[in-house]
């Protein structure tokens, strides 16, 4: 059975791991490993099954907790050169990736695809192990073709919708934050969002889950609503975190 678990997402730190049978990879590592391994345990995670790190950039939200992540399990990384240079890991065990070149890792296939962010060169990954595909597609400005594709070929799809326009604009950032989050190299509003999974809408299985929802200037009663309003999706299928410290574990 192939299960996604997501232990964080958001601006407080970011960590999935996706499990099948007694085999797992993690995506991201966001928080420090004592809180990361309280997680896993309370979701019923033996950490001897992770047999990979992937990472999708180097903001601290994503690797803070990799370098110690990845001695502690005895684990490599994954992640392309640019993004490997772009952040303070230690000495760790590196396996170099190139996005839109596959890879297997034991059980799990797994694409890099491009997003589009205000970082070295970010990936999204879609992961296919026991006939089903995973994709984890968050901190995107806009969806590329290939990532497009992907979440219309996937099973269960992390999209991310991170702020809501009228928050955000009403809200206290400063202008140039607000107009980097707006742009191509920031993040999701939950409308683009919404339009992204109405449009690759082929698969009446797909799951979707809504990814890294800003604490300041989106909710997930405003997410969920706003998504199911534009996909037609009912709101009790869409899930999300609800707050700092939740988690979730989802069968696909």
């Amino acid at each position: 059975m192939l299960e996604v678990h997501v232990l964080a997402s958001g601006s407080d730190g970011n960590c999935t791991v996706v499990q099948l049978d007694d085999t797992a990879i993690m995506v991201d590592s966001g928080l420090s490993y004592s809180r990361t391994h309280k997680l896993m345990e309370a979701e019923g995670i033996d950490e001897s099954m992770i047999k990979a790190l992937l990472i999708t950039h180097e903001h601290a939200d994503h690797v803070n907790g990799a370098g110690p992540m990845a001695r502690k399990l005895g684990i490599p990384i994954y992640c392309n050169p640019a993004t490997f240079g772009s952040f303070n890991h230690g000495k760790v065990d590196y396996h170099m990736t190139q996005t839109l070149q596959g890879f297997q890792v034991d059980e799990f296939g797994v694409l890099p695809l491009p997003t589009k962010h205000d970082a070295a060169d970010p990936n999204a990954y879609k992961i296919t192990a026991g006939g089903k595909t995973v994709l984890i597609a968050t901190d995107t400005g806009i969806f590329t073709f290939p990532l497009r594709k992907a979440l219309e070929e996937a099973d269960f799809a992390i999209v991310e919708a991170n702020y809501d326009q009228k928050m955000l604009r009403e809200g206290p950032y400063p202008e140039p934050l607000k107009r980097r989050i707006e742009s191509e190299i920031g993040h999701m509003c939950n409308v683009n969002s919404a339009k992204e999974i109405k449009d690759t809408a082929v698969n009446e299985n797909r799951k979707i889950f809504l990814g890294h929802l800003s604490k300041h200037n989106n909710t997930p009663d405003i997410a969920r609503e706003t998504v199911s309003r534009i996909t037609g999706i009912k709101r009790y299928k869409l899930d999300c975190l609800e707050f700092l410290g939740d988690t979730r574990t989802l069968e696909v």
